[in-house]
């Protein structure tokens, strides 16, 4: 396998902070899901850019770590990461300041140290890891 391509697309209408748009994906999993500067500044219903950042990442690790742990002799019994991914406005414009991973894992037979550090071999190969300039962190905990 040498490459994959998918795609996401956006559809924007109208100004920034009284327009309106929708993402979707080319599964479908996302279907003209609306977003603006309502749903990304105000908590309003819809979806926005930083947190399909935050599940692409969160799902991009998880299984970045499942492979990482299955060349190790380990198959998590579950993989649950969080990436919350954070937006600042600097002197320069708006930017994706940094990305916190909160990871819980069930890995049988995992020690501590041995989980902590496959952990982090994720963190540092996923694809989307990889993509972002930004800091990212990680909060591993290991369940059981």
């Amino acid at each position: 396998m040498s490459s994959i391509v998918k795609h996401g697309s956006a559809h924007w209408e109208g100004a920034i902070k009284t327009g309106k748009g929708t993402v979707s994906t080319q599964s479908g999993a996302l279907d003209r899901q609306p977003y603006g500067f309502n749903t990304r500044f105000e908590g309003q219903p819809g979806t926005n850019p930083e947190e399909l950042l935050g599940a692409a990442h969160a799902a991009c690790f998880s299984m970045a770590l499942s492979l990482i742990l299955g060349n190790a002799g380990l198959t998590a019994t579950s993989i649950d990461t969080q990436a919350d991914v954070t937006l600042s406005k600097t002197d320069a414009g708006f930017e994706i300041a940094s990305v916190a991973l909160t990871l819980k894992a069930n890995i049988p037979g995992a020690t501590q140290e041995q989980f902590l550090e496959l952990a982090n071999q994720a963190k540092e190969g996923c694809p989307v890891s990889k993509l972002f300039r930004a800091t990212i962190t990680l909060d591993a905990t290991l369940i059981a």
